[in-house]
């Protein structure tokens, strides 16, 4: 949520993190949301235009779908945090020009709960 910066102005929040908190918004539902909904899930004094061109700027992006009910625009995740994450990890892998470097560091950063996950999953027991 926004807090008061210097000078009482309110401290604005960037568009990547207004991204995630209206993702967040969606992911944390079943139901596909209208701008008005996630405007009121989010608060803080959030206007309906920024939420709508949030929307737009996700749905550009291929993040978010829209279903369309007469006038009436409701949004939802194109992808699960878990997919979309495993996707811009492969994007990271992909960047570098040593995948197999990168990776190791990765795994030697894992906490010991997430390092017995991955290797339940490499040995095909993982959920």
């Amino acid at each position: 949520m926004a807090g008061t910066g210097p000078r009482g102005r309110a401290d604005r929040r960037s568009a990547g993190e207004l991204e995630s908190e209206v993702l967040a918004t969606l992911w944390a539902t079943d139901d596909p949301l209208t701008p008005a909904d996630i405007q009121a899930e989010i608060g803080g004094g959030l206007a309906y235009n920024t939420v709508h061109t949030i929307l737009k700027r996700l749905y550009d992006k291929g993040l978010v779908l829209r279903d369309v009910d007469g006038r009436r625009g409701a949004y939802r995740p194109a992808k699960n945090a878990a997919e979309l994450t495993a996707e811009a990890m492969h994007e990271a892998l992909d960047r570098g020009p040593d995948s197999i470097a990168t990776l190791r560091q990765f795994v030697t950063g894992l906490s010991p709960q997430e390092e017995k996950a991955l290797r339940d999953l490499l040995r095909g027991s993982g959920s």
